[in-house]
């Protein structure tokens, strides 16, 4: 792969644009640096109203109207390979009834959870109950669909335990708000998912020993499901729910996405309400969705996003634009072509090396580069990179998760289980250590905004870590498979707001190759967790602090 240098044009400004441009080119990024420096001051003196990002476009937000797709053979012959949108055109067409689609996940979470371990929780009689009576109508591009719900998000009168013995006998009185959202758009909840305690590791219960499994290696405990979303995440790629969703604070619904060969989409600070969450840190918790391919993520962001007078960080942000058009594969004869002309940057070191994962790279970047209108070009990280995105700084965070549990730290620390140690390194962090480390994130964002995207529209990464702390929109994505098997991802990240070129982008590679298509095989002959013998072994409290999200 060549890339070309990179131009540096000026930092984008509020001009009259046309009615599709992409939505980071119609955000003030002044603003929004404002805004996030606002964010920091909320967590210090409480709820107040943050300033509003200055906009140029439509006022009107998008809404989930019918899909209709080509459906695929193998997924006509087994309807828990369907996506969200051939699901949606099956239902709406009257081909099948949501009845029969919940009726075959089902049938596989009774097969194997056993041996996936994905749910804590599956409501098979509620879940059944409601396709019955979706079946009597039609509806948008979710009605019908069987979604997984990681068990951080408030269900009403449904226990919600963040996998924690503060939450065990939990009973919600209301539905967080991305969960009503979804089942006001015709989504069926099939179950809560394993998630790590309070949202720290890798999913286990309280006491750390470890339960989900990566779907594609369910004889092998040991490969990281991809982060406390790792619930979530196995019961898509085991094809026991047509999409669910994660949180993320330090990489939780990019991780287990690569890796396990879905399409993880963690959308900007503020863009879904968090109302209604179990909650690790005010100014870096994201919820967003975990998908098969590019449109699925954005039908499900789609329900999910706008704003929520019960969270402040959603008001005063531009309206949500159309991400299913966006998502939508554009086509020039036999030739794909991405939406919006876009730079994809590629920071020092991505494709160097003689590895699986580095030959990968390789090759979705050279596919990427035969889009038509995507260039691809080398781009340098800003100033200090290193020191800004290190461990100590991704740290500050820390306080924020521990605060909100304050009285439960002073009167007993069981209650927190083998992820003690992280609430506990939160409490101790220095009053100065954390306002330095506030600092230090604004002048991230700063110079990310200024300096790195002058140079591209969307930038290859290979650590969530930096977007997560900043709050800029992340997307995950499957590359390839290592010679044993193992998915390989990748994440592109964007500029605020800029999911639908995130989605375009994802949508051009998938339409030029078909990673995403691929499933893992059925578990054969491993021994259930729940059995003799079935022990995965176990996290221990002082491993929590190098494994926190």
């Amino acid at each position: 792969m060549t890339a070309t240098p990179a131009a540096r044009p000026p930092i984008a400004s509020l001009r009259p644009l046309e009615d599709d441009a992409p939505m980071d080119t119609r955000v003030d990024r002044r603003a929004f640096l404002q805004r996030a420096s606002a964010l920091a001051a909320a967590v210090t003196v409480g709820t107040i109203a943050l300033p509003a990002v200055a906009y140029a476009g439509p006022a009107a937000p998008a809404s989930l109207q019918d899909i209709t797709t080509p459906v695929r053979s193998e997924a006509l012959a087994d309807l828990t390979e369907l996506t969200i949108a051939e699901a949606a055109t099956l239902i709406r067409t009257g081909r099948w009834q949501p009845e029969k689609l919940l009726e075959a996940y089902l049938a596989r979470i009774a097969a194997f959870d056993a041996t996936y371990q994905a749910f804590n929780l599956v409501l098979a009689d509620q879940a059944l109950a409601r396709a019955k009576e979706l079946g009597r109508s039609r509806g948008g591009a979710l009605h019908g669909i069987p979604l997984a719900i990681k068990d951080n998000y408030y269900t009403r009168g449904i226990p919600t335990t963040a996998n924690s013995y503060l939450f065990e006998k939990f009973l919600p009185p209301y539905d967080a708000t991305a969960v009503r959202r979804l089942t006001a758009a015709g989504g069926i909840v099939l179950g809560k998912t394993q998630m790590g305690p309070l949202a720290t590791t890798r999913a286990t219960t309280p006491d750390g020993r470890i339960t989900t499994v990566n779907a594609w290696t369910p004889a092998d405990p040991s490969v990281d499901p991809g982060g406390s979303s790792s619930g979530s995440a196995t019961s898509v790629a085991a094809r026991m729910a047509t999409s669910s969703v994660g949180t993320q604070t330090g990489g939780s619904i990019i991780a287990p996405s690569n890796a396990q060969n879905l399409t993880g989409l963690k959308p900007t600070m503020g863009r879904v309400s968090l109302h209604g969450i179990v909650p690790l840190s005010y100014t870096r918790d994201h919820p967003g969705p975990l998908a098969r391919d590019a449109m699925d993520a954005a039908i499900m962001l789609t329900a999910m996003a706008g704003p929520d007078v019960n969270d402040p960080r959603t008001q005063g942000l531009p309206p949500v634009p159309d991400l299913v058009t966006a998502a939508t594969p554009v086509r020039r004869g036999r030739k794909v072509k991405v939406r919006w002309k876009t730079r994809i940057g590629v920071i020092p070191g991505f494709t160097s090396g003689t590895t699986e994962v580095a030959a990968a790279r390789r090759a979705a970047v050279d596919a990427m580069a035969g889009v038509q209108d995507l260039r691809v070009v080398d781009v340098t990280l800003p100033d200090e990179w290193d020191v800004l995105t290190n461990t100590a700084f991704n740290n500050v965070r820390l306080p924020e998760r521990s605060e909100p549990f304050l009285p439960m730290l002073r009167s007993d620390l069981r209650g927190f289980g083998v992820s003690v140690t992280g609430w506990l390194q939160g409490a101790l962090l220095g009053a100065g250590e954390y306002l330095i480390g506030q600092r230090a994130k604004a002048l991230l964002l700063q110079r990310v905004l200024d300096d790195l995207f002058e140079q591209c529209d969307v930038v290859v990464q290979t650590s969530p870590n930096a977007f997560d702390s900043i709050g800029l929109p992340e997307l995950a994505l499957p590359i390839g498979f290592t010679s044993t098997g193992i998915p390989i991802g990748t994440i592109l990240g964007g500029k605020p707001f800029g999911e639908d070129r995130l989605l375009a982008v994802a949508a051009a590679y998938q339409a030029v190759t078909d990673w995403h298509h691929r499933r893992p095989a059925d578990p054969q002959g491993v021994v259930p967790m729940r059995t003799a013998g079935g022990d995965r072994g176990r996290i221990r409290a002082e491993d929590v602090p190098e494994l926190m999200q």
